[in-house]
């Protein structure tokens, strides 16, 4: 059973990963803002066994965790302003959405609650890396595989943007890389870290090891 795992968390990392536009790398010590919700903060794990702080040693980067647990698309989009204003960034990863649909938003209103905080980032002068996130689905539930939103793939086609897809649905669909029913364990973060650095390096973004 564990080694199907394995098999199945590889395949979703190689399916998901969209290189047609290669980006310029972003070099060891710069700048990045970890932007999101519980998730990116860390809940589940102790302090630096969040996924920001495994993908700085990984990548080299400079990353401010600015991950708030329970935040959803529409606060995240009142406070991206700030945290932009407090800390200069070349990249910013978004992270954002599950509290949203664990309250049963629209997806189409968490769509456009993303979109604005694109165009803040955009604003701002930095780069942007979307991170898909999956949604309820009791199918998926039942199966152990966790799909991710469509609205993630969408607006990354419609606005251009690097996608990190399919990882941390595919933690979040494995009962041993979960410390709760809805964040990972201290081994699901280093698992999502490890498969967006490979990801983040297909685009051209993470330079090669």
């Amino acid at each position: 059973m564990n080694r199907l795992r394995c098999l199945l968390f590889a395949f979703l990392l190689l399916a998901g990963c969209h290189d047609s536009t290669r980006l310029a790398a972003l070099p060891p010590g710069s700048q990045v803002i970890a932007f999101g919700d519980s998730i990116t903060f860390g809940t589940g794990a102790a302090p630096g066994e969040d996924y920001p702080a495994r993908l700085a040693e990984i990548s080299g980067w400079q990353i401010h965790n600015a991950g708030l647990p329970g935040d959803t698309a529409a606060a995240a989009r009142a406070r991206i302003g700030g945290t932009l204003a407090e800390n200069r960034a070349a990249l910013v990863i978004l992270e954002i959405g599950g509290n949203d649909f664990l309250r049963r938003r629209p997806e189409a209103a968490v769509k456009e609650d993303l979109r604005a905080i694109v165009a803040a980032v955009r604003q701002s002068g930095s780069r942007l890396v979307l991170v898909a996130v999956p949604k309820l689905s009791l199918i998926g539930v039942a199966t152990g595989r966790l799909p991710d939103s469509p609205i993630y793939a969408e607006l990354a086609k419609e606005e251009k943007l690097p996608l990190v897809e399919g990882v941390l649905a595919a933690v979040l669909s494995d009962p041993d890389l979960k410390a709760d029913p809805i964040h990972p364990n201290a081994e699901g973060y280093r698992r999502l870290a490890t498969g967006m650095a490979e990801q983040l390096r297909r685009t051209g973004l993470l330079p090669q090891p």
